[in-house]
């Protein structure tokens, strides 16, 4: 269950482009979300500007105000659980260096308000089975799904591909599917906090040791 954002100019900029940041397919970090969620009447402030200039080309926002997502902008209003995702994200480490290499894709195809409680009758196949592409066919060497979106995932039974029990481990990363050049982890959401946020720092850890060693073989 979910509500669908009343913003028309927010709802065409995601028929658009069904994602954040970099495109997904040429991605080399990819992180698959639940759904994006924005503040009811983010329209109507200054910010809209930012955020439709963020999703009408990601990397460019990112290299241009170096931050990831406007909502870690100062002149941001909102101190929800958007802000906090992000902010929890930023200190993994990515720099606008790694702009084109990062990409966020929700399992849900439409920017949303409020509380969401996913289930598989609000997604749409189409977008899944571009989103199951995106992660097989795609450019992207690591793929990150959080506890809620793997169980998510598995119940609408387009991503049959995903294990249910982890193969292995990468430090505290959970890995739900392993390929010679691709890898899926599991993660705490990062909208996480309290008893979580240890975990949280360690999986950052983790994916900042993924970061050096994708760099190193950059250069």
């Amino acid at each position: 269950m979910f509500i669908e954002h009343p913003s028309q100019v927010l709802n065409a900029l995601f028929r658009d482009k069904p994602y954040q940041g970099a495109n997904p397919k040429s991605a080399k970090f990819l992180f698959i979300g639940l759904d994006a969620n924005y503040h009811a009447e983010v329209e109507d402030e200054p910010i809209f500007k930012k955020l439709r200039e963020y999703h009408e080309d990601g990397v460019a926002f990112w290299r241009s105000h170096q931050r990831h997502h406007p909502f870690l902008l100062e002149q941001y209003p909102y101190r929800g659980d958007g802000r906090f995702y992000h902010s929890s994200f930023a200190r993994i480490g990515f720099t606008p260096e790694h702009a084109s290499q990062v990409a966020f894709i929700e399992l849900l195809h439409i920017p949303t308000v409020g509380r969401s409680r996913l289930v598989r009758a609000d997604l749409d196949d189409a977008h899944l089975s571009k989103l199951s592409d995106y992660v097989l066919d795609g450019d992207a060497e690591h793929v990150f799904v959080s506890k809620k979106v793997a169980r998510l995932m598995h119940a609408t039974k387009r991503f049959r591909w995903l294990e249910k029990r982890p193969l292995g481990q990468f430090g505290p990363l959970d890995i739900l599917y392993r390929q010679e050049t691709k890898t899926v982890y599991s993660h705490t959401h990062f909208s996480a906090y309290g008893k979580y946020e240890a975990q949280k720092v360690d999986e950052a850890d983790a994916i900042r040791s993924l970061l050096r060693e994708s760099s190193s073989k950059c250069v």
